[in-house]
């Protein structure tokens, strides 16, 4: 390539014009993370059908979780807390146009836990610990606070037994977990990793269903439970009392992330990357020639799709999706520029009590 030619941008991706009307109408974007490049993502509404998208680049960047406007972000070996700015001038004063700036304010150091979906009940974080098979809360001295995991789970040990990845809470708190597999030895779940995953009852701690394909992003949402049956690229509906599933919608992707506005689901499709210990085998591939990443929207009601997103360059795999609710103009702060350095938010109570 010489000096002349331009840059080929390194994410590339086309969409359909009806996310945008979408999104504009529900008054709300999109928060996405892909760990495989390595960002975390804003998707929001612009003028003519447009979308406006931003980048920031975190290591390994996982679940993503909202609490009013504070953003927690999982990572490879951090959890990260963002707070919303409030009102940011450029440098000539003007007030830039975000209604929300999630800016980074502080971050706890894990270690590798492998963490993966986070939620939070009431002000507590809690983090589905994969690397050590249970939930966790965060500690100022300790690396995490184990807390709940699976009843067949025998000790906390880092060996990542089951491949714990999901969870939902309710209004008592932390309801439903998935995992690959009933598995209590050093990665036991990837032996049968195409049929082998569950999904928990965690009050109780008995399986509610059984016979998935690598289960991720469970979801309570219009008095429902709702799972992406993974490896099968279903969208399934579980009835609690029984355990039957019902497909509501199936999709060219292994599927992962998941989240709900309005009549609509939010839907994460990957590519399966060339990991043959990890994915091989699986009901998708064998139903699917060209397997796509993107966000699909689905309309609950019909079962309708109604628009996508898809990634075109760079990105092949989605991890985590959330809607930021009330907001069509979001920005986050990062660290590869220069803008985090003069960046300052400050209690404008303290002008009041200068002298």
């Amino acid at each position: 390539m010489t000096e002349t030619e331009p840059r080929t941008a390194a994410v590339q991706y086309a969409f359909t014009e009806s996310v945008s009307q979408l999104l504009a109408g529900l008054k709300s974007s999109l928060l996405i993370t892909t760990y495989q490049a390595q960002r975390i993502m804003t998707v929001a509404p612009a003028a003519d059908g447009k979308l406006n998208s931003l980048m920031r680049i975190f290591e390994r960047p996982t679940g993503v979780a909202l609490n009013g406007t504070t953003l927690a972000l999982a990572s490879k070996s951090q959890i990260w807390f963002f707070e919303n700015a409030g009102e940011i001038r450029g440098e000539d004063g003007s007030v830039l146009p975000y209604d929300i700036c999630f800016t980074p304010r502080r971050s706890f150091v894990t270690g590798d836990i492998a963490s993966h979906q986070l939620a939070w009940h009431n002000d507590e974080l809690l983090i589905v610990n994969t690397r050590f098979s249970c939930l966790s809360t965060l500690s100022n001295k300790w690396s995490f606070i184990p807390g709940w995991r699976p009843p067949f789970i025998s000790a906390i040990a880092p060996e990542d037994r089951c491949h714990l990845n999901g969870v939902c809470i309710d209004e008592n708190g932390p309801k439903y977990a998935s995992a690959l597999g009933m598995t209590d030895t050093k990665e036991g779940w990837r032996e049968n990793k195409a049929s082998g995953g569950i999904i928990i009852d965690i009050p109780s701690g008995e399986v509610v269903t059984e016979g998935l394909s690598m289960p991720h992003s469970p979801v309570l949402y219009a008095g429902k439970l709702w799972i992406l049956n993974s490896g099968t690229g279903a969208l399934e509906v579980v009835d609690e009392k029984d355990g039957k599933r019902t497909t509501v919608a199936k999709f060219p992707g292994f599927l992962r992330g998941l989240d709900f506005c309005d009549r609509y689901a939010f839907v994460g499709l990957c590519k399966i990357r060339n990991d043959r210990k990890t994915f091989n085998d699986l009901p998708i591939e064998k139903e699917t020639d060209e397997l796509k990443c993107a966000v699909c929207i689905l309309d609950i009601t019909t079962g309708n799709q109604v628009g996508f997103f898809e990634f075109t360059r760079g990105v092949e795999e989605l991890f985590d999706i959330k809607i930021i609710r009330g907001s069509t103009n979001p920005h986050i702060i990062g660290f590869e520029e220069d803008t985090i350095q003069g960046l300052f938010v400050i209690d404008p109570d303290i002008y009041k009590k200068a002298p």
